[in-house]
């Protein structure tokens, strides 16, 4: 069983950054693909960014294109979303999730990816 993690959401000027960790257990985190989504209230949840395996591959929904930067340190489990001119609009609960299958890149399917974590909340005010 995975269990995923996030933290460093909270409340944030526009304008501001912030920087969001999914810590993952278990020991077969470097050969998953690595995505981060979000869910405003009301809406359905929605693609971010993702990240292959090996962090030599990353794309990003057009939304986060330019200001937000997702990274993964395989030795510490852990993978980051970087997100910075933040914009009322991106108020939202973020999620990690690991894709499906081993290895390659990952779709932005949300059908696609079967371990999620729990959420954490990030509020920027305008």
């Amino acid at each position: 069983q995975v269990q995923l993690v996030e933290s460093g959401g909270g409340l944030v000027q526009a304008g501001g950054s912030l920087r969001l960790s999914c810590a993952a257990s278990g020991r077969t985190f470097s050969r998953y693909a690595m995505g981060w989504f979000r869910q405003a209230p009301g809406q359905e949840r929605e693609y971010v960014a993702r990240i292959s395996w090996s962090g030599g591959i990353t794309r990003y929904a057009d939304s986060a294109k330019g200001r937000f930067t997702i990274s993964r340190d395989n030795a510490k489990n852990t993978v980051y979303l970087q997100m910075n001119s933040l914009k009322a609009e991106d108020t939202a609960v973020y999620y990690c999730a690991r894709h499906k299958a081993a290895y390659g890149l990952g779709p932005i399917d949300t059908n696609e990816y079967d371990y999620w974590g729990q959420g954490t909340q990030v509020t920027v005010s305008s």
